[in-house]
C-alpha cells in the first residue's frame, strides 16, 4: 500500500469526502491526545461513516470550528456533542452531530493487530487520576518511542 503525507486540512477534507461516499479510510493520527489507546504517528485507525446513532464513548473524527479532532464522545445532549481526548486532562471541545465526519471502527497496532475500540468507561471514570497515570506511562512505556539511536 502506498503512503502519502499531506497537510492535515487537505488530507482530512479528502477523508471526509471518502467517508461521505461510504468508503472506509485507514489513517495514522498525529499527536498524543488519545493516549493511551491510540498512539500518534504509530497506530493507525480505520474510520467509517457512522452507521448508527452516536454514543458516549465512541471515538470520532469531527470538525470543531476550523480544526479536525479525533476524540472520544464525553457527553451527548440532543444534537450537541462534547468531546475529550483520552490523553487530555481538562480540555473539551463542542460540536454538533453534523460535524462528526467518521467513527473509529478499529485501531491497527504496529504489529498488525486490529483492536475494536471500547467505550472507555473505566478510563473516563479515571479522569481525576489521569495526570499521574499518563505521567507514569510517558516515563516508562512510551519513553522508547521518543528515544533516537
Amino acid at each position: 500500500m502506498e503512503s502519502k503525507v499531506l497537510p492535515n486540512d487537505v488530507m482530512l477534507e479528502m477523508v471526509g469526502t471518502f467517508l461521505a461516499e461510504g468508503k472506509s479510510v485507514r489513517m495514522t493520527p498525529k499527536g498524543c491526545s488519545m493516549l493511551p489507546f491510540i498512539r500518534g504517528n504509530r497506530d493507525n485507525v480505520i474510520l467509517a461513516k457512522p452507521s448508527r446513532a452516536l454514543e458516549t464513548g465512541d471515538i470520532v473524527l469531527a470538525k470543531v470550528r476550523e480544526n479536525y479532532v479525533m476524540h472520544r464522545i464525553w457527553a451527548l445532549d440532543g444534537d450537541r456533542i462534547i468531546l475529550m481526548g483520552d490523553g487530555n486532562l481538562k480540555r473539551r471541545e463542542r460540536c454538533a452531530s453534523k460535524d462528526v465526519i467518521g467513527i473509529v471502527t478499529e485501531i491497527v497496532k504496529p504489529d498488525g493487530r486490529r483492536v475494536r475500540p471500547g467505550k472507555g468507561r473505566f478510563w473516563r471514570a479515571m479522569l481525576p487520576f489521569r495526570r499521574w497515570i499518563l505521567a507514569i506511562l510517558r516515563r516508562t512505556v512510551y519513553r522508547k518511542d521518543t528515544q533516537h539511536p
